[in-house]
C-alpha cells in the first residue's frame, strides 16, 4: 500500500522577532498532529537565520518587502509561484488583509485565520478570537494549528526550542575575545516597542557593577538601535563587554546560549533567550506577562501591577514621564540582584 503523502503547510509569519519565536509553538503543535508534515514559512528577510534554527522548518520563502508595505501586486505574484508546491492548508497568523494575498494567490484550498481586516474570499476557514479565552500571544498561535471545533485554550503550550551552533560560538568567541572562566549575565537593555518596556538604564548599570564585583561577568546584547543605551550602560559599569550591534541575530541566539541567566526587558531577545534554555529575569512596565510570558520554566518574572499598568503604551502617557514610569521604577535593582543570586555564582 502506497503511503499517504505528508501534509503540506504554508504559514504566513508574523514580523516581530519575540513574536516568530513564539510561533514556535505552532510549528511544533503541527508536526505532533501530522506526521511527517512539511511546513514553509513565509517570512521578512531579517527572519530567514532565525527561522533556520527550528528544525520544524522545511523551507523558509522570504517576504520581499518591510513591514508596512502593502504591494498586493508583488504579493499575489509570490502567492502564484507557490502554485506548483500544491499546498493542502495555510496558516495566516497576521491578521492584516494583506497578509492573505500570498496564500489566496496560492490557491491553497483551506486557509485558516482569524477574523481581522475584511477577509472574506481571501480566507475560507475564519475564526473567532475570543482574547477573554485566548489572553496570550501565543495561545492565539498555536489554536490556529488545532481543528476549528477543539476545546480553547489549548490544553499544553510546546515550549520553542532554538537549536545551538557550537561552531559559531566559538568563531565569535574567538572574534570577541570572549571566555566564559566566570559565570556570564546576559543583559538585555533594549525593546523595539519602545521605552515604556525598558527599565532605567542606570538600574543596569548598578546591578552590572553588583553582579561583576561578586565574579561574574556582564555581556550586553543588543542591535545598533540599542548601541546608545548599551554605551551609557558601559559609562556606568566600565567592565561589562558590550556586544550590541556588533553581531547578526542568529550570533545573539550562540551568545545567549553562553549566558547562566539573562535580564532582559519584554522583547524579542527574552523570547530568544527563553527558548535557548536560559534563566531568564524577565522586567516588564507598559506591557504584561499575562500576554506575552517567557516560554519557559526557567523564569523569575518581576511585574510591579501599578495602577495605570499595562497600557500597552511605547511611551509612558503620563507627563512628565520621568516622575512616573512606576511601573519600571518600582522593580528595584536589589530585587533583581536577589533574582540572580539564586543560580549564579556570586
Amino acid at each position: 500500500m502506497v503511503s499517504p503523502a505528508p501534509q503540506r503547510i504554508l504559514v504566513v509569519g508574523p514580523s516581530w522577532v519575540g513574536d516568530m519565536v513564539m510561533a514556535q509553538s505552532l510549528f511544533i503543535t503541527l508536526q505532533q498532529r501530522y506526521s511527517g508534515v512539511l511546513i514553509d514559512v513565509v517570512a521578512p528577510q531579517w527572519s530567514g537565520d532565525l527561522l533556520g534554527r527550528m528544525p520544524e522548518i522545511n523551507d523558509i520563502i522570504e517576504m520581499p518587502l518591510v513591514q508596512g508595505q502593502f504591494e498586493p501586486g508583488l504579493r499575489y505574484r509570490l502567492g502564484k509561484s507557490l502554485q506548483a508546491r500544491h499546498y493542502d492548508q495555510a496558516i495566516i497568523i497576521p491578521r492584516s488583509w494583506k497578509s492573505a494575498i500570498v496564500p489566496a494567490a496560492a490557491k491553497i484550498p483551506q486557509r485558516i485565520g482569524y477574523r481581522g481586516e475584511m477577509r472574506y474570499g481571501l480566507l475560507n476557514d475564519i475564526r473567532p478570537l475570543d482574547k477573554s479565552v485566548l489572553m496570550q500571544t501565543v495561545q492565539r498561535y498555536v489554536s490556529l494549528g488545532l481543528a476549528s471545533d477543539a476545546s480553547l485554550p489549548p490544553s499544553t503550550i510546546p515550549q520553542p526550542h532554538l537549536t545551538i551552533d557550537s561552531v559559531n560560538q566559538s568563531k565569535l568567541m574567538a572574534q570577541f575575545s570572549l571566555n566564559i572562566d566566570l559565570p556570564v549575565v546576559g543583559f538585555m537593555a533594549g525593546a523595539e516597542y519602545g521605552p515604556a518596556k525598558c527599565w532605567p538604564i542606570e538600574y543596569y548599570g548598578e546591578l552590572a557593577n553588583r553582579l561583576i564585583a561578586d565574579g561574574n561577568q556582564v555581556w550586553l546584547f543588543g542591535s545598533p538601535k540599542d548601541q546608545p543605551s548599551c554605551a551609557a550602560i558601559a559609562e556606568i559599569a566600565p567592565a561589562v563587554v558590550d556586544l550590541s550591534g556588533k553581531t547578526k541575530l542568529v550570533d545573539v541566539v550562540d551568545l545567549i546560549a553562553l549566558c547562566k541567566r539573562v535580564v532582559c526587558n519584554d522583547s524579542g531577545l527574552m523570547h530568544i533567550a527563553a527558548a535557548t534554555g536560559r534563566h531568564v529575569i524577565a522586567i516588564y512596565g507598559s506591557s504584561t506577562p499575562a500576554y506575552t510570558p517567557p516560554l519557559t520554566s526557567l523564569t523569575d518574572v518581576c511585574y510591579a501591577d501599578v495602577e495605570c499598568s499595562p497600557c500597552f503604551e511605547r511611551e509612558c502617557p503620563r507627563k512628565p514621564p520621568e516622575k512616573h514610569l512606576q511601573c519600571l521604577h518600582n522593580i528595584t535593582v536589589d530585587s533583581i540582584y536577589e533574582h540572580c543570586r539564586r543560580s549564579v555564582k556570586c
